[in-house]
């Protein structure tokens, strides 16, 4: 007899909630979804997931809930306003892979304990739609011990899995993430454009950087694969990056360590978004630094 797999909730099915969900398809998972897309919504039911309109449809048959959701927003209308959490089996677990924020994670993890609802485990995830699609996401886990050993091997078809502390701890960990990949990535962008300027050939800086103490995310990835053939198109959006930025700093002002550097690389980010289209990719950030040089 195969060992029991919970039936698995998802909401949100977008550029990382498609392929996310069908990977827990392929896994041998029963997936019930739903997004404001309907197209969205097709797509996991041609998958082979089922596919409803209502999140409270999802939530009703869900052993474990994943929300892809675009903030901490959209996460608490969801649980509380639309009554997604009261709709859940009472021993289900809620996993927000969203890129919500730490404290109000928090605060939602102890109400709804206080309610008598699900458990609550934070579990954004780093390794853009790429990783979504081969399972290859760092997935930064806050929540009790027990609650993320249950998850283990749902999680581990998404991903590797990082216990990172309490609950609120990987979405903490997910910003400060972001906020050294958005910094080093429009630093990277105005060297490339110096270095570009001076004459120098873009894939030959890119070599050295990567053999040299300038390697970062930025240089191995980004801008080979997405700014150099020109396509930005990595899948994750510039606004959003600037969101996960202003959680991070925020975080940082809360804790009384305000972040320097950070917040100038929030008000440039800041200005970019101001100036390119609103759906820019993040990688667009580069193509912005060459501009306004």
């Amino acid at each position: 007899m195969s060992p029991y797999k919970p039936r698995i909730g998802f909401i949100g099915l977008g550029n990382m909630g498609t392929p996310m969900s069908r990977r827990l398809l392929e896994a041998g998972y029963a997936v019930t979804g739903t997004d404001l897309a309907a197209a969205n919504r097709q797509r996991l039911a041609e998958a082979g997931g089922t596919a409803v309109e209502t999140a409270t449809e999802v939530a009703a048959g869900s052993d474990v809930l994943i929300l892809m959701l675009p903030n901490s927003d959209v996460v608490e209308t969801v649980l509380h306003d639309g009554g997604v959490a009261a709709a859940l089996p009472p021993a289900a677990v809620i996993v927000d892979m969203s890129s919500s924020e730490p404290l109000r994670t928090r605060a939602l993890a102890a109400k709804l304990a206080a309610d008598g609802l699900a458990r609550l485990v934070d579990a954004p995830v780093s390794g853009g739609v790429g990783g979504a699609e081969k399972g290859t996401l760092t997935i930064m886990t806050g929540g009790d011990l027990d609650t993320v050993a249950e998850l283990a091997d749902v999680l581990a078809v998404l991903g590797r899995v990082r216990h990172t502390g309490a609950v609120g701890s990987g979405h903490a960990l997910k910003a400060l993430n972001n906020l050294l990949s958005a910094t080093h990535l429009l630093a990277t962008s105005e060297a490339m454009v110096a270095g570009q300027e001076f004459g120098l050939d873009p894939s030959t800086m890119l070599e050295v950087f990567n053999a040299s103490s300038g390697r970062s995310g930025s240089t191995e990835n980004k801008w080979p694969n997405f700014v150099l053939p020109g396509g930005y198109d990595s899948g994750f959006g510039l606004g959003l990056m600037l969101k996960d930025m202003r959680i991070a700093t925020d975080l940082a002002d809360g804790m009384g360590r305000p972040s320097r550097l950070g917040s100038r690389a929030v008000d440039l980010w800041s200005e970019a978004y101001g100036e390119l289209n609103p759906g820019a990719d993040h990688t667009e950030i580069a193509r912005w630094a060459g501009h306004t040089s």
